[in-house]
């Protein structure tokens, strides 16, 4: 085995990773195997990558022989001890159930229950239609970043390296397997501003200004309500994205969300109709307790889509019953309003809530159109 140790230059990272940890705490994994299989395949090389002294490190166990397996994934799980976090791209479908076989394999004791595991790219892929991305590969989150790395290898280039530098060691062949992996996770850390788009829709941004705005539309007055919102964490790249009236644009630490604002009359149906009569002259339901109040002849039995009062004020949309009473403007429109009211007006984290919300609609519509 041979234990390989370098420091690695990263720039500014541009991600709050004391979010996550204190960042000796933290440590970023990546595996270089000669296959997917953990039964047919070897593992030839694990590399970490952690903070020390101010400075980030690259630390890499390295099986000259493929007998070395063992000893490489003992001396990984020693030094993980005074760790609590482990970020890795992938790893859950890949680098730690490989790792987890080879224990079973080999009879070692080792599991991962001490480190809280974070995969950036579950926490990534989920929004990849809302960023525009062809796929979520590593190499194509950089560049989508305009990251460049130095290494020019693939992972599955390098396994023919492998076998042939277990026949016939050269510094060259070491060097082409090392720089790959190191390559991997120095790239881990320069991609982790993109955990940002991840923050975004799973915080709450901080409205800092909501106005209502009034324009003309071919004579039509629409209104549409404006937040401008401090975003959980500072995005990358912009990002930008409309869906049912609603538009949100984000750069860097800010954000503006313009939703449409209806003062109309909306109503709002009870939910039990068989304990209600509804007044055909008056256009609404009341409840039974009170009917004995109005002749027989100007009251009927209630149904589901007359069971209803009427309210004329101004109301907003939303996707999923986020704020209750909610209204709508016929039994059968599947459109849901709350009553935007003095009281709300007031409450800046329910207008937290619900720029949340409706992010949350926005990026599905790109995911589930």
């Amino acid at each position: 085995m041979r234990t390989l140790r370098q420091t690695i230059h990263v720039p500014e990272i541009g991600y709050s990773l004391e979010k996550i940890a204190p960042l000796e705490k933290i440590l970023f994994l990546d595996i270089e195997t000669t296959g997917f299989t953990a039964k047919s395949s070897s593992l030839y090389m694990i590399g970490i990558a952690y903070w020390e002294e101010e400075k980030w490190y690259v630390k890499q166990w390295f099986a000259n022989t493929y007998e070395e397996e063992a000893e490489i994934i003992s001396a990984f799980f020693h030094f993980t001890r005074n760790f609590t976090h482990l970020i890795h791209f992938n790893g859950n479908n890949f680098d730690l159930p490989f790792i987890l076989q080879k224990c079973k394999q080999y009879d070692l004791p080792y599991q991962f229950n001490n480190l809280e595991g974070i995969d950036i790219y579950r926490r990534v892929a989920p929004y990849k239609s809302f960023l525009r991305l062809p796929n979520c590969k590593q190499k194509t989150l950089e560049q989508f970043l305009g990251i460049e790395r130095e290494d020019t290898y693939s992972g599955g280039e390098l396994i023919s390296v492998y076998h042939t530098y277990v026949k016939t060691p050269t510094d060259y062949a070491l060097q082409a397997l090392a720089l790959h992996n190191a390559d991997d996770l120095a790239g881990m850390l320069r991609i982790l501003p993109l955990l940002s788009y991840y923050d975004l829709f799973n915080e709450l941004p901080r409205p800092k200004k909501v106005q209502a705005n009034y324009h003309d539309i071919n004579g039509d007055r629409h209104q549409e309500l404006i937040m401008k919102l401090t975003l959980p964490s500072p995005l990358p790249c912009p990002l930008s994205g409309t869906a049912d009236g609603c538009y949100f644009k984000g750069e860097k630490a800010e954000g503006t969300l313009r939703v449409p604002l209806y003062e109309e009359e909306m109503k709002y149906f009870y939910s039990n109709y068989k304990n209600y009569y509804y007044l055909p002259d008056e256009d609404t339901a009341i409840h039974k307790s009170v009917a004995s109040y109005v002749d027989k002849k100007y009251r009927v039995q209630a149904t589901a889509k007359n069971c209803y009062t009427r309210k004329l004020s101004t109301y907003l949309p939303q996707w999923d019953i986020l704020f209750q009473p909610f209204f709508k403007r016929s039994y059968d429109d599947r459109n849901v309003f709350f009553e935007l009211t003095e009281e709300m007006k007031k409450e800046r984290p329910l207008f937290a809530q619900y720029a949340g919300h409706i992010i949350h609609m926005i990026a599905s519509s790109y995911t589930n159109p």
